[in-house]
């Protein structure tokens, strides 16, 4: 399991650019996350690469029918778990650190890219923990990300919440600028 060979599969299944690019900047949290845990970065990151890869096909069985693809493809127990664990309405435990982590990237990262958005030249320089906070208390930006998961993730985590987001906007920042070496961007 390479990362091209999840990025190949991801493509396979969602053709949306707005759904790529949420799935590129789950993977870029995750592979931030491995690092700071001293986790397989790789592997981190495929996880959060390929967690919504059955959403645009399938968004009423969402993330089952995904849990299904991946067995087919043979990806391992343990990542296959933490896909069906980052949406509650599975009841799946998230019990490994893996599952917790992405359980809490998933509307974070989604979050800090609507905030990088509305910034001045989409710019991914000098993000403020102060500026998402304040951006985060506005109802009425980025309607579509649920608060309460941001907040029981970093929970289910056991990290604090201010950490948490300067850990994902941190490795949101790192994986844009390897990303346009590739001629790739998360925005």
């Amino acid at each position: 399991m390479t990362r091209d060979e999840a990025y190949e599969l991801l493509k396979k299944y969602t053709e949306s650019e707005s759904l790529i690019k949420h799935a590129l900047a789950v993977e870029a949290a995750m592979r931030g996350y491995a690092k700071k845990f001293n986790e397989d970065v790789e592997f981190w990151g495929i996880t959060g690469l390929i967690h919504d890869l059955d959403y645009e096909l399938y968004p009423d069985k969402h993330p089952l029918e995904g849990v299904k693809i991946l067995e087919e493809n043979g990806y391992p127990v343990e990542l296959i778990e933490a896909v069906k664990g980052h949406a509650d309405h599975t009841n799946t435990p998230r019990q490994p650190l893996l599952a917790k982590t992405l359980y809490a990237v998933d509307e974070l990262s989604s979050f800090i890219i609507a905030y990088i958005l509305v910034r001045p030249n989409k710019s991914f320089e000098d993000i403020q923990l102060k500026s998402i906070k304040k951006k985060l208390k506005d109802k009425a930006f980025a309607r579509g990300v649920d608060r309460d998961i941001i907040k029981k993730g970093a929970e289910e985590l056991g990290v604090d919440l201010d950490e948490h987001i300067m850990t994902v906007a941190d490795a949101l920042v790192e994986r844009e600028k390897e990303l346009n070496q590739m001629g790739v961007s998360l925005v």
